[in-house]
């Protein structure tokens, strides 16, 4: 076999990863200019409710729900208590033990995630990412959230989560919250 002449190869190489990278998602500096900014101990104290639905990879909606959520804070250390209503009449609790560290940056978590959640906020935007223990037929996968919250104004603030197993697309979570 003949090998490939070399300045094609590297600009072959060069066209991939200018692809891959086009490809990327957001991140946390995208939104660092946005307005209001996000700041978790301000949104997430005192009683929330939020609405949302599970849709599958499809887009089709498989679950809908409503939570009410209760924050905490005392300096940087915050507990969020989400209590979930699904449409199906199940009912499920989570606590989160919330870290705020520097530069935005925020630990988290709860008896249902594995290992720790990390995140960071800036701007009016938080992404956050875990991978959760769910329960699913019997059956517990961890699964990995890529979850994004945007604050809208001060009471409102909409929320989005990826879904994945194995790099696999599962579905996406889509919350809006409503601070009273």
């Amino acid at each position: 076999m003949t090998p490939l002449p070399r300045r094609p190869l590297v600009a072959a190489l060069a066209a991939a990863t200018l692809a891959l990278a086009g490809c990327a998602g957001p991140t946390p500096a995208d939104y660092a200019q946005e307005k209001p900014t996000l700041d978790l101990q301000t949104y997430f104290n005192g009683p929330l409710t939020a609405h949302g639905v599970f849709t599958d990879r499809s887009g089709k909606v498989v679950r809908r729900f409503t939570v009410d959520l209760v924050g905490r804070w005392d300096g940087a250390q915050g507990t969020l208590e989400e209590d979930f209503r699904y449409s199906d009449g199940q009912t499920q609790r989570r606590v989160w033990h919330l870290t705020r560290g520097p530069d935005g940056r925020y630990t988290g978590r709860a008896d249902d995630v594995v290992g720790q959640a990390e995140g960071q906020a800036r701007g009016n935007a938080l992404n956050w990412r875990y991978t959760l223990a769910l329960p699913v037929d019997g059956r517990v996968w961890h699964v990995q959230f890529d979850d994004w919250m945007w604050l809208v104004d001060d009471r409102v603030m909409l929320n989005k989560a990826k879904m994945s197993k194995f790099g696999i697309d599962l579905g996406e979570v889509t919350l809006a919250f409503h601070k009273p």
